[in-house]
C-alpha cells in the first residue's frame, strides 16, 4: 500500500473572533501584515482563513496565539 503522505500544508481559519475582537485583529495584522481596515474586515467576516499553504509549527503557532487572543481556530 502506498505511505500516507502527511500533510505539509496547513491553512489557518478563524472560526469566531470571541469576545477580544481588538486582539485577534492585533494578531491577523501581525502574522499576514494586512492594514488596519482589511484585518478587521477578515475578522469581522470569520470563518474566514488567515494564512493559507504554510508549514505546521507555524499554522499551530498561529492558532496559539489567535486562541490567546479569544478566536475560536481550527486548521485545516
Amino acid at each position: 500500500a502506498p505511505a500516507v503522505e502527511e500533510k505539509t500544508e496547513f491553512t489557518v481559519m478563524l472560526k469566531e473572533a470571541g469576545a477580544q475582537k481588538i486582539n485577534v485583529i492585533k494578531v491577523v495584522r501581525a502574522a499576514t501584515g494586512l492594514g488596519l481596515k482589511e484585518a478587521k474586515d477578515l475578522v469581522d467576516g470569520a470563518p474566514k482563513a488567515v494564512k493559507e499553504s504554510i508549514n505546521k509549527d507555524e499554522a499551530e503557532k498561529l492558532k496559539k496565539e489567535l486562541e490567546d487572543a479569544g478566536a475560536s481556530v481550527e486548521l485545516k
